[in-house]
């Protein structure tokens, strides 16, 4: 679930993952590699979470299902990500700028190749706008 108070720029995510919940603050500055930073916390109960959440003024403004493959390649974490309506993408999350181009570049990938653009705009490359769809899942 994803929660917003009109800034687009920050949000908050709160995720379960099938075998661990975590409340995360997302920060979108630009679209480059090292663009988005994110504060995360594991916690206990996704459902109490929620309504902690929701106690305290949050509203749920979206529901989002997605399927991911994680692995580590030189330190990096990469993630595919399968969502619904969209091919699957990959994401690669390193320490710095530099070490993303070089993992990117041992997998083929150039630097022009890559992007930081969040899943609104990802979607948007297709002509899907997410924002006005509040609960995304795959078809059972």
């Amino acid at each position: 679930m994803t929660f917003g108070r009109g800034d687009e720029s920050r949000w908050i995510r709160l995720r379960d993952d099938g075998t661990a919940a975590t409340l995360t603050v997302k920060e979108i500055a630009h679209d480059g590699i090292d663009g988005t930073t994110e504060t995360e916390v594991v916690v206990s109960d996704f459902e109490v979470t929620n309504e902690l959440l929701a106690r305290i003024g949050f509203r749920a403004k979206s529901y989002q299902e997605n399927r991911r493959a994680s692995f580590e390649l030189d330190g990096a974490q990469l993630e595919i990500d399968w969502w619904p309506l969209i091919p699957p993408y990959l994401e690669i999350e390193g320490q710095s700028r530099e070490h993303v181009v070089r993992v990117g570049e041992a997998l083929g990938v150039s630097e022009d190749e890559l992007t930081g653009e969040n899943t609104v705009k990802v979607y948007a490359r297709y002509g899907i706008d997410l924002t006005k769809i509040s609960e995304l899942r795959f078809p059972e």
